[in-house]
């Protein structure tokens, strides 16, 4: 791909001062920059690599007053950060756009297949599967029977989608995410071990949902396992069976969260939390890192902290008293030491 600074600026809405016949193959950071790359200054912390950088072209703001030479030619917009976001987002859906089918895919002839897809080697789309248009779905991609994949959707490499899911328009899966595999669910039968309860659900995404990377979501024992629109996960996250996930919530990497928990909206969760099933959580909820929740969020708008957590502000100063405890025993022991 190859621009011109001239057509940059247009996209932008920027003023350019330099060159404007400038050309840009690569983008890249400010202190990295090299001959045909874009980048941007919108930290201060990086003010000095503007008169020092490689970068054929650097977005700056319009209110930045230069302090001396440069040598690259200039974008003026009114916010570098978001100007550059937009960037982004042009290269990645032209590196991204994806389309055709290839010989070393595999499509039953009973599945429904819309227009303008992308199937990669060795993409598996079986019995009944319907796929909308405008997906993608990459290499060695696995689509069960009577799955359903919505317009705009994109399947990274070896994503696996079991029988009956459904997922919904503009979603974003990454690689090796598993989607409606079994739910933990065992009786206890005999001295011998336990029988395991077959799991017949499915699981149903909503649109506008991203699933980072090596997640696991099981389908329900009965009925659906949930996340509805807008949801956003981050890489290695579990979803047991029958779990209900609000509209745009988020959850970080290592969430788990077990049997039939139900999530409300736009709840931001931290890295490691940990819920246990049956619960309910209730809308706003923020839940800090390496949390541990083991009943029932009904107030709205909360924040939480701790194993078991509880609100992150007496959780605070419980541990400003918890780190003094050593020092606390010490003068309890030296008080009540016999006096000769």
């Amino acid at each position: 791909m190859e621009f011109t600074a001239k057509q940059i600026a247009h996209i932008l809405n920027g003023q350019i001062e330099g060159d404007a016949d400038t050309k840009i193959t690569k983008l890249s950071k400010i202190e990295e920059g090299v001959p045909g790359s874009i980048s941007f200054l919108a930290n201060p912390l990086y003010t000095q690599y503007l008169y020092t950088t490689k970068a054929s072209l650097v977005i700056i703001s319009k209110d930045y007053v230069l302090t001396g030479p440069v040598t690259t030619t200039l974008i003026r917009v009114d916010n570098p950060g978001n100007a550059f976001a937009k960037l982004l987002e042009m290269y990645n859906e032209v590196k991204l756009n994806k389309t055709g089918i290839s010989k070393m895919a595999f499509i039953s002839e009973s599945a429904k297949v819309g227009t303008n897809i992308y199937a990669g080697e060795f993409a598996v789309i079986c019995d009944n599967a319907v796929i909308g248009n405008n997906v993608k779905i990459y290499p060695q991609v696995y689509v069960g029977e009577n799955v359903v994949v919505g317009d705009n959707t994109t399947l990274f490499a070896g994503v696996k989608l079991y029988s009956d899911t459904m997922v919904g328009k503009d979603c974003i899966i990454h690689s090796g995410t598993v989607i409606g595999s079994d739910g933990f669910r065992f009786a206890p039968e005999n001295e011998e071990g336990n029988r395991k309860i077959p799991q017949i659900g499915n699981v149903v995404i909503e649109d506008d949902v991203e699933i980072g990377a090596n997640c696991a979501i099981d389908r329900a024992t009965l009925g659906s396992t949930i996340l509805r629109k807008g949801v956003k996960f981050d890489n290695l996250v579990h979803i047991a069976h029958n779990v209900e996930i609000g509209e745009s919530s988020y959850l970080a990497a290592c969430n788990v969260v077990a049997g039939s928990t139900r999530i409300g909206r736009n709840c931001m969760f931290s890295g490691q939390v940990g819920i246990v099933g049956h619960l309910q959580i209730a809308d706003n909820t923020i839940i800090s890192a390496q949390s541990g929740i083991s009943k029932s969020i009904t107030k709205p708008g909360g924040v939480y902290m701790g194993s078991p957590a509880f609100d992150a502000n007496k959780y605070r100063k419980a541990f400003i008293h918890f780190r003094n405890l050593d020092s606390i025993v010490q003068r309890i022991d030296k008080l009540e030491k016999p006096q000769p």
